[in-house]
């Protein structure tokens, strides 16, 4: 068994061994939060990437704001469709994919199960099928999430090889995008298949650039913007906040591992922060008003009605990417909340449209300096 070199994303000098120059990646879900960060961060790294998805959900769009259409080769279709998933794969002949598309929100999956379940499951059976028919492929890593778990909400952090489940559509969704992959890795893509196969499992990822509906961070924005107060749906809820990059830098490294090691680290790899990451909505909350220098946060009335469930408790164990990948968390939760509410500010202070952009540009770009050369250092200690 193979195991990584014990420093975290950086073993020869540039970030990941220098493995993404020159490589070809294709990201679905390149429109999103965090399918745009990772498409930035892979033309920082020098890769030539390509992008699938559906037009950026939300307005603005950190896709828009980091002026993406001009730095990845960008195709705007759905991942139900397979003849344009096979279509975009067999042009662009990637080496490594990134499958990040999906219906992402706990409370639209009781609006659109329908829709989440095609999404979420046979979104990733045709990504895999169009994988399957591309001989160029070496790697593919499905990023699902921490929600795939049977979550029974008890304090132990779960373990890659706990039960998968779900109570709401969206969480199910992912569970069963977890066993597509398992059925197709030991299926088709086995020890004597060109292409490895692992998923990634993470959750509750905040930064700039996020104006999803239904999210803390998001929702803080929205109000601060407009001069209203922030409505918090579970102040008490307990969950475990890290920064975008702290997972994306652990699918990178995951990837650049499977690129270099065959089929050692095929299989589901969880990518959480620190145990003391875990602390109420109602502190981050404080504290992004506290980072931003204004604004309130008051409780949902209940006149507002009955909200659907959602957990209260989900951490995650990633002992394993510690130990077989050198991976572990880099930023606490403070210097995570302020960073967040430093990359809005930035962006809503600016003036035009731009000036919004290149703010965008600057913020982003200097947010993944900062934490490269913070991983970097920790690796060293």
């Amino acid at each position: 068994m193979t195991t990584a070199p014990s420093r975290r994303g950086d073993v020869r000098g540039a970030p990941f061994g220098g493995v993404y120059s020159g490589l070809r990646v294709l990201i679905t879900g390149h429109t999103g939060f965090k399918g745009s960060w990772l498409a930035y961060w892979l033309s920082e790294l020098g890769a030539q990437v390509a992008g699938y998805a559906l037009a950026p959900p939300t307005e603005p769009s950190l896709f828009a704001a980091l002026r993406l259409g001009e730095r990845v080769r960008h195709t705007e279709a759905d991942v139900r469709d397979l003849n344009a998933l096979n279509e975009a794969l067999a042009s662009f002949r990637p080496e490594i994919v990134f499958h990040l598309a999906a219906q992402p929100l706990v409370r639209y999956s009781y609006c659109e199960p329908r829709l989440t379940y095609e999404t979420n499951v046979m979104g990733c059976v045709n990504l895999f099928e169009a994988v399957r028919a591309t001989s160029s492929v070496a790697v593919v890593v499905n990023v699902t999430s921490d929600k795939c778990y049977e979550n029974r909400e008890v304090e132990r952090p779960y373990r890659e090889d706990d039960a998968l489940g779900g109570y709401d559509p969206y969480s199910s969704s992912k569970g069963c995008a977890e066993l597509v992959t398992s059925a197709y890795a030991r299926s088709f893509f086995g020890v004597d298949a060109r292409a490895r196969l692992a998923s990634a499992r993470a959750g509750n990822v905040i930064g700039g650039g996020d104006w999803a509906p239904d999210r803390i961070i998001p929702d803080c924005v929205r109000a601060l913007v407009a001069g209203a107060p922030v409505l918090v749906r579970n102040p008490n809820a307990m969950r475990p906040w890290q920064h975008v990059l702290e997972p994306l830098s652990g699918y990178l490294r995951l990837a650049s591992c499977m690129y270099a090691g065959a089929h050692d680290f095929d299989g589901a790899w969880n990518f959480g922060p620190a145990a003391e990451a875990g602390v109420p909505v109602a502190q981050v909350t404080s504290a992004f008003l506290d980072a931003w220098g204004a604004g309130e946060w008051r409780g949902k009335p209940e006149a507002m009605g009955a909200e659907p469930h959602e957990a209260t408790l989900l951490t995650l164990d990633s002992s394993k990417a510690a130990k077989r990948l050198g991976w572990a968390p880099t930023w606490g939760v403070d210097e995570v909340v302020r960073r967040t509410a430093e990359w809005y500010r930035g962006f809503y202070s600016a003036g035009s449209d731009e000036q919004r952009a290149a703010a965008a540009v600057a913020m982003t770009r200097g947010d993944i300096a900062a934490y490269t050369d913070a991983a970097r250092t920790a690796a060293a200690e």
